[in-house]
């Protein structure tokens, strides 16, 4: 065992041995050789652009930005424009308003020999419809009912703000078979 062991320490010792610097000093004369040959030539940092400071004068000028000043124009464009068209909010809502007008199916009328009722279904339920109702989210007012449809007259808010009328109707629904 002590024999195998000395010969293991005199393996390892004699293979550290053949790795000298013989590779390190060639390596050390090709970098100073190439550190010879080599010239680094840098370029100067141009000078720096000299500030020089301006001062505003359009202090006494309105402030484009300006939240009140938009204020005041839309304000003018109302004043201009109002047509005096808006709906009355304080009036009772009627059952058809909670539905959106697309939800809504016209599927058919009653002649009470008084008026034209139109139906309208939404979902399983049928409620009737009068002209003068009001039916839909957007302030829709029934101003025609006959046979085949129900008109209505809608108030709504454009971009700007400014309320305005547009004509919806519903369709009478065919039974599908």
């Amino acid at each position: 065992m002590r024999i195998l062991r000395k010969l293991i320490i005199l393996v390892l010792a004699s293979s550290l041995a053949a790795c000298g610097d013989n590779g390190v000093t060639e390596l050390k004369e090709w970098m100073d050789q190439v550190k010879k040959e080599m010239h680094v030539k840098v370029t100067p940092v141009a000078e720096p652009k000299v500030f020089v400071p301006v001062t505003y004068s359009g202090g006494h000028l309105i402030d484009p930005f300006d939240s009140s000043k938009l204020l005041v124009v839309f304000a003018r464009l109302k004043a201009a424009n109002d047509n005096g068209l808006k709906p009355d909010f304080d009036r009772p809502k009627e059952a058809l308003e909670g539905y959106a007008l697309e939800t809504m199916k016209m599927v058919g009328t009653i002649d009470n020999r008084k008026s034209l009722q139109g139906l309208i279904q939404i979902g399983k339920a049928v409620f009737p419809v009068v002209v003068g109702g009001y039916m839909g989210q957007n302030f829709g007012k029934v101003i025609s009912i006959n046979e085949s449809r129900i008109d209505l007259v809608e108030t709504v808010q454009d971009a700007s703000g400014e309320w305005t009328e547009r004509k919806a109707s519903l369709e009478l629904q065919e039974a599908k078979k």
